[in-house]
């Protein structure tokens, strides 16, 4: 039987968001350094699990 608290894991829902590693590969967007961090402020201030943030790049932030 399983207890109660694995039951609950089991239901738990996690969001993770990839603005800040997608949203720039539009042509026209470019977010500031200040942009970045009142999204990933915002985001984490909503609850959510996981913000990814990018990957390795030749372009400073």
């Amino acid at each position: 039987m399983m207890s109660q608290k694995m039951s609950a894991m089991k239901k738990r829902k996690y969001i993770v968001d990839t603005t800040l590693r997608d949203g720039e590969q539009s042509p026209s967007i470019s977010f500031t350094r200040q942009q970045k961090i009142a999204i990933a402020s915002l985001l984490d201030n909503a609850g959510v699990s996981q913000i990814e943030v990018g990957i390795p790049s030749e372009k400073r932030i």
